[in-house]
């Protein structure tokens, strides 16, 4: 919890991009499949869920890649925040869409530290 704790506060502070913490969350395979290409959205960039349908294999999967980060148990850590709309709106976080928009911004630099 500890370094949980430290990681998290270095990400507010825009010290940190990426988390070491060791991960190993509970899903189904296809929910641990999205999840893991949700860690290959790069820090300050975001993907619709039709890309990371396509990122999984899984073409026309939208919608189950969207139940998938929905049921995401690691937020922030797992970056789920980083899925937007095909328009590119803000849609559904567990936490709440400000939280969401805060999220993105913060990454884009556009949150005071």
């Amino acid at each position: 919890m500890k370094a949980c704790k430290a990681e998290l506060t270095e990400y507010f502070a825009g010290q940190r991009q990426d988390f070491d913490l060791p991960l190993n969350p509970e899903g189904t395979d296809f929910q641990k499949k999205v999840w893991q290409q949700l860690w290959q959205i790069p820090y300050g960039q975001s993907r619709t869920y039709k890309e990371l349908a396509q990122m999984t294999g899984s073409r026309q999967a939208s919608r189950a890649v969207g139940m998938a980060n929905h049921c995401n148990p690691i937020l922030i850590l797992i970056p789920c925040h980083r899925v937007i709309g095909a328009d590119g709106s803000l849609t559904g976080y567990a936490a709440g869409l400000e939280a969401k928009r805060y999220l993105l911004d913060l990454e884009k630099g556009k949150q005071e530290k």
